[in-house]
């Protein structure tokens, strides 16, 4: 038979009043109940007064309840698939959003493929986080099913550059994106209007930002009315960026005279390669990136899109901040922030 939520919540309040504090794991463990639960149910004694929270320990009140932090002092656990190039302007976004408001962020990563987003998150909230700011490492090809246990989290939390899959329990959560294929189209048509009647695209397949982005190409092609290329595959060329090179030549001698990469990471190493193929950047070929963290530093200066990372973040942390505040009075939001497009020398003249 199942336990119901007051009877959990008794023998909660029971063990930590033997116990006088308790670590929320070994509580757990104790009662033979999930540390998630565990942890939803002890969240809702704080607000209302009866149980007091600190570093992964949990303690009878013995004054005024606390509750959930309020405005100034509040905890938000964030987690990303990786730090440096994309996402140190996400978490600069937040973390300077945070600060603002009296609160601060701590930080936890999970790569992509390792699996390792639910024992980060477990390691956030044993840090008595009040919310969670979430970019887990999900992939294109696992799509973001397999997410529901994340509608459990005993914590509000916001989606940061991602979206569960539509109708799971986790597509009720918040969400902040950046709108990449908006961002395409920015690119293909700014190519468009200098006069390319079709656009290659080099992309990553790796990544949600890359799944959105060549969705994103296909759309943008035929909206504009440019000629659909096969898509180059940067992800899988063993030979890396000297293959890469090789493949975009090859294309340019088959009549190619624009090329969008993602990411540009990827695009800055390419004019000294190209280079060696006979093909100069924009006189032969207009080369565009995606991203914008390395863009203006190539020889010459990418012309890029540049997804509003920074703002990402700090929407983030703002939305979660009004979620704590309201609570389920305030009904989900699903925001997308537009990029923009950063001109500079990479694409040349009109054709």
């Amino acid at each position: 038979m199942a336990v119901s939520a007051h009877e959990r919540r008794t023998r909660i309040l029971d063990v930590v009043r033997n116990a006088g504090s308790i670590r929320v794991v070994e509580l757990a463990e104790r009662l033979g109940i999930p540390a998630v639960t565990v942890r939803r149910d002890i969240a809702a004694l704080a607000g209302e007064g009866r149980l007091e929270r600190a570093h992964g320990t949990v303690s009878v009140r013995a004054s005024e309840a606390r509750g959930w932090r309020s405005g100034p002092g509040r905890v938000i656990g964030m987690l990303v698939p990786a730090v440096g190039a994309y996402f140190d302007d996400v978490v600069a976004g937040a973390s300077a959003a945070a600060a603002a408001a009296g609160a601060r962020v701590i930080l936890g990563i999970a790569p992509y493929g390792a699996d390792r987003d639910r024992a980060q998150i477990e390691r956030l909230l044993d840090s008595d986080v009040d919310g969670l700011l979430l970019t887990p490492g999900w992939t294109p090809e696992e799509g973001l099913r397999g997410s529901d246990w994340l509608a459990d989290l005993p914590v509000p939390a916001v989606l940061v550059e991602r979206r569960a899959a539509p109708a799971t329990p986790a597509a009720q959560l918040d969400a902040v994106c950046s709108n990449h294929r908006h961002g395409v189209l920015l690119a293909l048509r700014r190519l468009s209007e200098l006069g390319h009647k079709s656009v290659l695209l080099a992309a990553r397949f790796d990544t949600r930002t890359a799944h959105e982005v060549r969705a994103g190409y296909t759309a943008a092609a035929h909206q504009l009315g440019l000629a659909e290329l096969p898509v180059i595959d940067v992800s899988s060329s063993p030979g890396g960026e000297q293959e890469l090179a090789a493949l975009i030549a090859e294309a340019a001698r088959s009549g190619a005279r624009a090329v969008l990469v993602h990411n540009d990471q990827d695009a800055i190493q390419l004019p000294p390669l190209l280079r060696t193929h006979g093909i100069t950047v924009p006189q032969d070929l207009a080369l565009l990136a995606y991203d914008d963290v390395y863009a203006s530093l190539s020889d010459p200066p990418l012309t890029a899109v540049a997804p509003p990372r920074s703002a990402v973040g700090a929407e983030a942390l703002d939305l979660l901040l009004r979620r704590l505040k309201a609570g389920d009075s305030l009904p989900v939001h699903q925001l997308e922030l537009l990029p923009t497009l950063k001109i500079r020398k990479s694409c040349g003249e009109p054709v």
